[in-house]
């Protein structure tokens, strides 16, 4: 163990040392006429650089598995039998060399995770009883408050207590915007305080902090193998025995051509095509705030045709204001309180508006609630002393066989063609108000889904438990191509069946908490996630900045990911067909072969690695927003 482990720290040194013999094994020959020198130096040469290949494959085939470096030193040892230490050297020599090259680039695709760890809290500042003490992240534990001033790393999830400040939260969102903390606002590890400065108290620490669980997310995601890896890896079980069987049969004839089939036999590219690419596209991704969980999601996310919406807080915004509110009594200061009482026990965005409006207009005094109970995607029932309470949609008053009257039926009518939301009252089965309640559409929503149906989405459907007025008219302004309204969470789950049974691939696109059973079921669920622990566990791509340009690069990048990946394939395939015809033809031998088996890694590295910088069409008009931008 200390043995192999010594080789793999020095492995580049002896690298180059094998390069240094084999240069002067050359001048030992071609300068000195020196020819038993150079044999001489090329042999031991060879014997340094196969120590660490053979070490490698005796390492495999105790885990029963065929690997090239056993195809290699095979291959040595034939060169040694028929004196061809040219041979053996240069082919140790550029597998060894070609190992090294492919280490440094295959560490330049996972930029994302290193900027990711490089960014992550090391120490944090304690407020005790005696003041503040410096310690490690690690000895930080929930319910303990932390000092964070200006230029400082927030160390963990968490509270403000005391204090405000302007937060970089790039390393969250991937948006290096500036974004104000106050008292009780939450914030979360990684953030960097840009101006101010915070008290927090430590909700989450260590590994369970939201920043942590985005770096092992990557992680997981970026060993996840595609369907792509999965056959080609199946492939390898087969196709390397099958070498070993037709260099066997070549060595009855040749032996020489049998060395050379072992050298050259294996799919070194095809191996590690597909990999590579896996991890610059979700590399790409992670940088920008955009987390894919694994290969099978890339593959999935690239042939998705049919991109299903949820609207509130998706497709707007979801930062609803009651911009209208019609009254039916006298005292409608006093029913404005008790709407928002009742409203006050639901977090929905519709009644949170209310609750504001009410603060606002300093209504009457709040009413005892007596029993309440939420009806899902209805609205709430309330008991207020002898009072019957209603609130909610048309289908809440058709539940309790409510009618509005015709000026009612006008004014909420109204309301509704004008795009608007509405939440309606009755008191014991009279209607007493009427609210309109508006939301504003996403920034750049329109371009970013015009921008996917140029990248091949065919139907943009919306799905919503809104009115169908509203929601119509979200749609004619977004030119969706479906639009369904007044729908349970249930209800958003079938038509999600019905799209998937007609034959569409289809994704679901919503926050992650209210929407998660439509997102299970769709083939790929996307969250408009603002760094929730909700939003990273259950879907498939979270978009950390809840935007649509995101979008567009997400399926932009998996689509791209898996092109890079089926172009690996084909190099590498094609290298194989070239290097077995050549040899057929005589045209390639050991050290030539080996050089192109080498290149063609290195090709396909390349390749992959092309993916670390892409962009969309569409990315080249949007402002550039990355995680590098919280270091900057």
């Amino acid at each position: 163990m200390k043995f192999q482990l010594f080789l793999t720290k020095h492995t580049n040194q002896i690298t180059l040392v094998t390069g240094i013999l084999i240069v002067l094994g050359m001048l030992s020959k071609y300068l000195l006429q020196f020819t038993l020198g150079y044999q001489v130096i090329l042999a031991v040469a060879s014997i340094i650089a196969v120590i660490p290949i053979a070490v490698r494959a005796w390492s495999a085939l105790r885990n029963k598995v065929f690997s090239i470096e056993l195809l290699v030193s095979i291959a040595v040892i034939g060169a040694f039998i028929i004196g061809e230490f040219n041979e053996s050297a240069i082919v140790t020599f550029l597998f060894l060399f070609g190992s090294y090259l492919e280490s440094k680039t295959l560490q330049k695709t996972r930029t994302a995770i290193k900027g990711l760890t490089d960014m992550s809290p090391t120490t944090a500042t304690l407020v005790t009883d005696d003041g503040t003490e410096e310690v490690d992240v690690d000895d930080v534990d929930e319910g303990d408050v932390v000092l964070v001033k200006t230029g400082s790393q927030v160390p963990v999830d968490g509270i403000v207590v005391e204090g405000n400040g302007y937060l970089n939260e790039a390393s969250i969102t991937g948006e290096a915007r500036q974004i104000n903390k106050q008292l009780k606002d939450s914030v979360y590890s990684g953030t960097m305080v840009e101006n101010g400065y915070l008290k927090i108290k430590a909700t989450q620490v260590g590994d369970d902090t939201t920043f942590a669980k985005i770096i092992e997310l990557v992680e997981e995601a970026q060993d996840t193998k595609s369907k792509a890896e999965k056959f080609i890896d199946r492939f390898a079980q087969y196709y390397t025995p099958a070498v070993l069987v037709l260099a066997v049969f070549a060595f009855s004839r040749d032996f020489r051509l049998a060395i050379t089939v072992l050298v050259l036999g294996c799919p070194g590219a095809l191996v590690i095509g597909a990999p590579v690419s896996n991890v610059a596209g979700i590399g790409n991704g992670a940088k920008r705030g955009i987390l894919i969980k694994g290969g099978e999601v890339v593959d999935t996310f690239a042939k998705v045709d049919t991109l299903v919406f949820d609207k509130t807080g998706t497709l707007t915004e979801g930062n609803t204001a009651v911009t209208t509110m019609h009254t039916y009594t006298n005292n409608a200061d006093n029913q404005l309180a008790l709407a928002a009482a009742i409203e006050g026990v639901s977090d929905h965005p519709l009644g949170q508006a209310i609750v504001s409006y009410a603060d606002q207009q300093s209504a009457g005094v709040s009413p005892v609630l007596d029993d309440t109970e939420t009806v899902k995607g209805q609205g709430i029932c309330a008991q207020v002393g002898q009072q019957e309470v209603v609130i909610g949609n048309q289908k809440m008053l058709t539940a309790h066989n409510i009618k509005l009257n015709p000026t009612q039926l006008k004014d909420l009518n109204g309301l509704q063609a004008g795009g608007q939301s509405t939440v309606i009252m009755a008191v014991d089965g009279q209607v007493q108000l009427i609210f309109g309640i508006a939301d504003t559409i996403r920034p750049g929503v329109k371009d970013s889904l015009a921008a996917l149906k140029a990248q091949g989405i065919k139907k943009l459907v919306m799905l919503t438990g809104d009115n169908e007025l509203t929601a119509q008219a979200v749609a004619n302004e977004l030119n969706l191509d479906e639009v369904h309204a007044n729908l349970l969470p249930e209800e958003k789950v079938e038509y999600v069946k019905k799209l998937k049974a007609a034959g569409n691939t289809v994704a679901f696109i919503g926050d992650g908490i209210n929407d998660s059973p439509s997102i299970a079921n769709a083939d790929i669920g996307i969250a408009m996630g603002s760094g929730t622990d909700v939003a990273i566990d259950t879907s498939d791509v979270v978009l950390m900045q809840s935007s649509f340009p995101a979008l567009v690069h997400a399926h932009g990048l998996a689509k791209k990911t898996v092109l890079n990946t089926r172009e690996n394939i084909f190099i590498a395939i094609a290298t194989v067909a070239f290097l077995l015809i050549g040899l057929i033809f005589g045209y390639i031998y050991m050290a030539s072969g080996m050089f192109v088996h080498e290149a063609s890694i290195l090709v396909v590295i390349f390749n992959a690695m092309r993916l670390i910088n892409f962009q969309t069409k569409f990315d080249k008009h949007q402002p550039t927003k990355t995680i590098q931008a919280a270091t900057a």
